[in-house]
């Protein structure tokens, strides 16, 4: 009977409770994934009864009862240390006995890995009654990946492997060994080779771990390893690890989190019809599922050959990439042509080309079951330049050219690189960025100056130059460097030169192409992509996930440099005499992935890595760049859909030439006009749904906008709007609380965007709000110029007080707003009172003055406003008195610290844990007992982005003269920012501001949720299990939760009572110096 009611009750717990439930777990897990300490997640697999497995292969985690570890790499030591105890971490849930010892690192020596596996063998050759698994470091980073030798050092370390394990093999039992390849991004500062800037570092060190990954599969692809014995085997995991450069102590937990999760899922059995290569950044579960159920082997995870997987993920190879010219007429001109607006084809005698990989043609001929190919330049195959057999069989611009000129000359031929001979005047170089093009053009000019067989001055030349596709893949890593502005500003000092020393040219400037749509091929895993290879080289475009900022800013820029190359263009300096000119070729503007039938991205027309272009793509890149140089300037095609047939285009009787601006009768535009200052830093407004409820609510959870009828804000110099409208250092001190971001109420939104401004829209007749400068219309703004955390519950006290005694507010029934935004001058001025100025006494400060409203103020909704991320600010610089001077006086202890100290370093620390504070006082359940109030965190702030100019440098119109408060542009984009996080869900909230500082970017509340989110009803969004009523009363949900609860306990307790049993019947832990975990 008891059991029936349990299961009972295990059943509602499951069914209707499960939307409160899976809720708070939701919620919760926002608070404990954010912990600052070194636990890797904090969760529960389900309960797995261990038997002992019979053979290697069937293995489960809970299987497993020691965990070693061999090879660990001298030069990451402790990191490797931290992420093999997250996975023991993750053992434990499911066996929390697995013995875990720690090395005492400093007293660790350097030791060949056979030494390794000798001292483990000799300890553990008595145990045969438990499971144990090894994880084998074959470290890559010992590897210099551009030495001559690099293949005999692959070689050495394979055979290292090889003979640790047959080692082991021999003289252990119950035994499964992973061997991880593990590498770092800090090679170049062993390797002297890389240190040369034409060297593509990054896919080099992709090819290198490729080989080694593919020379270790071969070795244990053996199957001595899977058939001699069931009570051993090795398997080599299908990725690497790679460690990327950490920056900073804050990122570094984030970091070996997300490596240890890698580790992990390569570590058990892949999914049913998974395909080997793929991304494992994001991973729905750590825990193993029925598809997923054991420790990873090649006899029941055999790794799927590359080559099976491509052709999964392709259409059927097309044995002609040559193509049919169409045109009749190919004659030249019947003298040579002195204006390079009367160029024909027939008259072109010479090509050429800059660039970058695409352009070397890189991987172009690669096989494709053969990543290691990529690191090949085909660049007889290349697009623009290649000369490889004839158009019959191989589509370039030179072999089209070839069919109007057969004397053609210029172009590249066969494999090798750009000093190879018959790279002739294919200059292009893997790797290269805009930064590359003066030398690659210089270096191009004396060629086509020394070659005997171009007429230099008489020749007329068709140049190609292709770049900033690697400035792309780098702008992460430096705004200022990478800005569109900078990037096209080398790009123009390359064409300055070909401009004023090569005559007769027509120079063809390919548009950067619009490189977002790769991604796709890298979001279906079942395509086989080596995701983990193409991070390595463009990590800035891969690595952000969707819908981030990052990914925003990165497809910003992408349009950014497109524009700023047509502005160059447009301003027509290349067209000053008539024997040169540069015409913009637009046609990968916009780019279309080829799709196969069944919607996936077509990987046919990419190289093995799902990057570089293959042949087939090359074919359609040389017959639009040739439709394009065909087609009138102002009326080209900007659109590259691989998946349509081109149909190539002839030179007509009207226009037989390359068209031109002069010849396309184009008028250039000039610069863009300067755009009018602005006047006001107002907002436009489109919401329709404004009203009030129908009733006035008695929920926190059911508050329109226009409900609100009282605000009111508490705060520091931020929120009393210090020095926000100063133009000169003596009003820098006055507070002009009527633009305040969360409190002004200065004239109307479409002038002054604050947060009362944009409720005026739904309640015009709102009070509380501050107006002017100084302290006469102050309303209930009761932020104090250099508060800290410890003065807010004194100003709540006036604030309660002030509201309570107010004749124009009915304190008990008016629905009342409350902004809590604190902490910049505690962390401004941790560094010189450590103690009271600590995470927990702000946490307690801050506690207090919640419990006052809490208790206090009837029918309230409090934002708490999350400390914004002030690293940004170190980089504001202006030259002026307040900058250089007041900056560092307001805020030392952030801005006086030099780069990378441990002064700094902490209290970035400090600055993410009141962060962390904020959020866990909140989200927990303190302030949940009260209907008609509720406290929610607002975290625009928590990852703050410095406002850039054009240039790519810090815009200081945002912030006031001491370049540390904000100017009323910012104070208004902190407005939109606190407004649109309001409309947000809390478990979707943006955790960043961008400063955009557009009129159009205030939300709107929608029909389906009209309300302002808060924990609560933010849970909506969540869908119900069908059959459940659509709400779960509160006492209901938590008797369900603690009755879950206390089963699951009980039947916790149960399991391992029987597993202490048994365990004392169990070998006694085995101590392993410098090999065990």
């Amino acid at each position: 009977m008891t059991r029936s009611a349990l299961l009972i009750l295990a059943v509602l717990v499951g069914s209707c409770a499960q939307f409160t439930v899976a809720v708070n777990i939701d919620v919760g897990k926002n608070e404990l994934s954010k912990e600052k300490t070194e636990s890797f997640m904090d969760i529960l697999c389900s309960p797995v009864v261990a038997l002992l497995s019979p053979s290697v292969h069937t293995l489960r985690p809970v299987d497993i009862s020691a965990l070693y570890v061999l090879g660990t790499p001298l030069s990451h030591r402790d990191e490797a240390y931290r992420v093999v105890r997250k996975v023991n971490e993750l053992l434990s849930m499911f066996n929390p006995e697995v013995i875990t010892q720690h090395v005492d690192q400093t007293t660790v020596q350097s030791r060949s890995l056979l030494e390794e596996a000798e001292e483990l063998s000799l300890s553990l050759s008595n145990q045969v009654t438990h499971w144990k698994l090894v994880l084998l470091f074959a470290p890559a980073d010992s590897l210099c990946n551009c030495s001559p030798n690099v293949a005999a050092d692959v070689k050495s370390v394979v055979q290292e492997v090889e003979a640790a394990l047959q080692l082991l093999q021999k003289t252990l039992h119950l035994t499964l060994v992973h061997v991880v390849v593990w590498s770092s991004n800090h090679q170049q500062d062993k390797c002297q080779c890389m240190r040369n800037e034409s060297i593509d570092q990054r896919l080099r060190k992709a090819t290198l771990l490729k080989t080694l990954q593919d020379s270790l599969s071969q070795v244990l692809e053996n199957p001595k390893w899977n058939s001699e014995r069931a009570d051993f085997t090795a398997v080599l995991l299908s990725e690497p690890v790679i460690l990327e450069p950490i920056s900073d102590s804050e990122n570094t937990w984030s970091d070996l989190n997300q490596v240890t999760v890698q580790l992990w899922k390569n570590m058990l059995q892949p999914s049913t019809g998974e395909a080997e290569v793929m991304d494992t950044s994001v991973i729905s579960s750590l825990c193993p599922t029925e598809e997923q159920l054991f420790l990873r082997t090649n006899k029941y995870s055999p790794t799927k050959r590359e080559g099976i997987v491509y052709r999964n993920a392709s259409t059927p190879a097309d044995p002609v990439t040559g193509t049919e010219i169409p045109c009749t007429d190919r004659s030249p001109s019947p003298t040579t042509p002195t204006s390079v607006h009367e160029l024909r084809p027939g008259d072109v005698k010479v090509v050429a080309a800059v660039g970058d990989s695409l352009t070397a043609g890189n991987g172009v001929g690669a096989k494709n079951d053969n990543l290691l190919l990529v690191i090949n330049e085909y660049r007889g195959l290349s697009w623009s330049i290649g000369g490889d057999e004839n158009i019959t069989t191989v589509t370039t611009l030179p072999n089209i050219l070839r069919v109007f000129n057969p004397n053609l000359t210029g172009f590249s031929e066969g494999i090798g690189k750009e000093d190879s001979p018959k790279a002739f005047l294919n200059q292009a170089v893997a790797g290269a960025k805009s930064g590359d093009m003066v030398q690659q053009v210089r270096v191009l000019v004396d060629k086509m100056k020394n070659d005997s067989r171009i007429d230099f001055h008489n020749d007329w030349k068709v140049i190609t130059m292709f770049i900033s596709g690697n400035d792309l893949c780098d702008v992460c890593t430096d705004s200022i460097v990478f800005s569109p502005r900078n990037v096209v500003d080398r790009i123009r000092q390359a064409l300055d030169i070909l401009h004023s020393e090569v005559p007769r040219a027509i120079v063809n400037l390919i548009e950067v192409l619009n490189i977002l749509p790769l991604r796709d091929l890298h979001y279906d895993t079942t395509l086989g992509c080596p995701t983990w290879f193409v991070n390595l080289v463009c990590p800035c475009v891969l690595k952000p996930k969707p819908g981030s900022s990052e990914l925003q800013k990165v497809n910003d820029l992408n349009k950014a440099y497109q524009h700023a190359m047509r502005e160059l263009i447009d301003s027509g300096r290349y067209d000053t005499h008539n024997n040169f000119t540069v015409v913009l070729q637009p046609f990968l503007r916009e780019v279309v992935l080829p799709k196969l039938e069944d919607g996936r991205p077509d990987r046919s027309y990419f190289s093995p890595d799902c990057f570089h272009l293959s042949q087939k793509a090359h074919t359609l890149m040389a017959q639009a760049l040739w439709n394009n140089m065909l087609e009138p300037v102002g009326n080209k095609t900007f659109t590259q859909d691989f998946s349509v047939a081109i149909d190539l285009k002839c030179p007509s009787k009207t226009n037989p030439f390359f068209r031109t601006a002069v010849n396309s009768n184009y008028t250039f535009p000039g610069p863009p006009p300067t755009p009018a200052p602005a006047t006001n830093w107002g907002s436009d407004f489109s919401c329709v749904n404004t009203a009030p409820s129908n009733s006035v609510p008695t929920s926190a959870h059911r508050l329109r906008p226009a409900d609100i009828k009282v605000v009111a804000a508490v705060g520091d110099s931020l929120t009393a709007g210090f020095g926000a409208k100063a133009t000169n250092l003596l009003q820098l001190r006055t507070e002009y609380r009527g633009v305040s971001w969360s409190i002004g109420g200065d004239k109307t939104l479409e002038t002054v965007t604050t947060l009362p401004n944009i409720l005026k829209k739904f309640n015009p007749e709102i009070k509380g709000v501050s107006k002017g400068r100084g302290t006469r219309q102050t309303g209930f703004n009761m932020a104090v110029s250099g508060a800290k955390i410890s003065g807010i519950p004194g100003q709540v006290r006036r604030l309660i007080d002030t509201m309570k005694n107010d004749s124009t507010v009915d304190f008990e029934n008016d629905w009342k707003l409350v902004t809590l935004f604190i902490g910049g001058n505690d962390l401004c001025q941790y560094c010189n009172d450590r103690a009271s100025l600590s995470p927990q006494n702000y946490r307690q400060h801050l506690m207090t003055s919640l419990d006052m409203l809490y208790k206090e103020v009837p029918r309230a909704v409090v934002n708490v406003v999350e400390i914004l991320e002030v690293e940004g600010l170190r980089r504001v610089k202006k030259d002026s008195l307040g900058c250089n001077v007041l900056q560092k006086l307001v805020c030392p202890c952030f801005l006086l610290p030099a780069e990378d100290s441990p002064e700094l370093a902490e209290v970035k620390r400090i600055n993410r844990d009141l962060q962390l504070e904020t959020e866990k006082l909140v989200y927990g359940s303190r302030y949940d007992g009260r209907e008609d109030f509720t406290v929610v965190v607002q975290p625009f702030f928590r990852n703050t982005i410095t406002p850039l100019n054009v240039d790519g440098i810090p815009d200081t119109t945002y912030f006031s003269l001491d370049c540390f408060h904000f100017s009323e542009r910012g104070q208004a984009d902190m407005a939109a920012a606190l407004w649109n996080n309001m409309l947000e869900p809390v478990d979707k909230k943006q955790t960043y501001n961008n400063f955009t500082n557009t009129r159009d970017n205030i939300k709107c509340p929608t029909e389906e949720h009209p309300y302002i989110f808060t924990k609560v009803n933010s849970l909506a969004t969540l869908p119900l299990t069908p059959g459940c009523t659509e709400s779960v009363p509160v006492w209901l949900a938590a008797v369900l939760a603690v009755a879950g609860l206390l089963i699951g306990w009980f039947v916790t307790w149960l399991l391992f009572s029987c597993r202490a049993k048994r365990s004392k019947r169990r070998m006694t832990a085995v101590e392993m110096k410098g090999t065990v975990f």
